[in-house]
């Protein structure tokens, strides 16, 4: 099945950002999405105004570092449509800071976000994939795993993970099976909200205003990777701001 109208799309971190936008594209072009996030207000707007438009859309509050959680929300596709086509795990935080502030609940968090809640993904999709002989993992990495820089060494570090991760994941997989890794530079998202650090928070906050791209520049690729033929896999894009070194 190539295109995106009609399949069935899961979605974490949906609620903003990148998978905000991705969600408001896919939609427009016929996919039926599954929706999950931890703010569940923001969901359910997003739900409400996606359905209010005429797509066909189901949420639950996921919060990818439960296994549950993740597991619930590919439940939910397949219980409501009966497949789940492809698994978009977005979700991720980025409470950087200089090492020396050894801010351990930060660098736990982000471990526990953006590299388990990619395995709880795999975890929960993988059988289902298996059973119907068909599925596509896309996972949201970063630039940052093609490179560090300082004070994003444990987020570097994640994002290097997710990338590696997701490799080996492609070469398990098979001929039925897709892997594409989409890996975003600086963005026009809340991605500064959590940082501690202030002059850290400072200088992101003044490179996001001069640098970033939208959101839906970021939705746009990983619906190119999705509207592939079936036997056509999307292994990686990266995608960054022409000003962004």
């Amino acid at each position: 099945m190539s295109g995106i109208e009609g399949k069935v799309i899961a979605i974490t971190g949906a609620s903003s950002g990148i998978g905000e936008a991705t969600a408001r594209l896919l939609a427009q072009r016929g996919a039926k999405l599954v929706l999950g996030a931890r703010g569940l207000d923001r969901l359910e707007a997003l739900a409400t105004h996606l359905r209010d438009l005429g797509g066909e859309v189901a949420h639950a509050r996921t919060d990818v570092r439960r296994r549950g959680d993740v597991a619930g929300l590919v439940a939910l596709a397949t219980q409501r449509y009966g497949r789940l086509d492809v698994l978009i795990s977005n979700a991720g935080v980025m409470p950087i800071s200089p090492l020396d502030d050894v801010r351990v609940p930060d660098w736990e968090d982000m471990v526990d976000t953006n590299i388990k809640g990619v395995l709880y993904g795999i975890a929960a999709a993988l059988p289902h994939f298996r059973r119907q002989g068909f599925g596509h993992f896309v996972h949201t990495a970063s630039s940052a795993g093609h490179r560090i820089v300082p004070n994003q060494a444990v987020y570097a570090g994640t994002k290097f993970a997710v990338r590696a991760i997701s490799e080996g994941l492609r070469q398990e997989a098979g001929d039925k099976l897709r892997v594409t890794i989409i890996s975003p530079g600086i963005t026009r998202t809340n991605f500064a909200e959590h940082v501690a650090n202030p002059l850290v928070k400072a200088k992101l906050e003044e490179t996001r205003e001069q640098l970033a791209m939208s959101p839906e520049a970021v939705a746009r690729a990983i619906a190119f990777a999705i509207e592939q033929p079936a036997d056509v896999d999307v292994s990686e894009i990266l995608i960054r701001p022409t000003a962004q070194n």
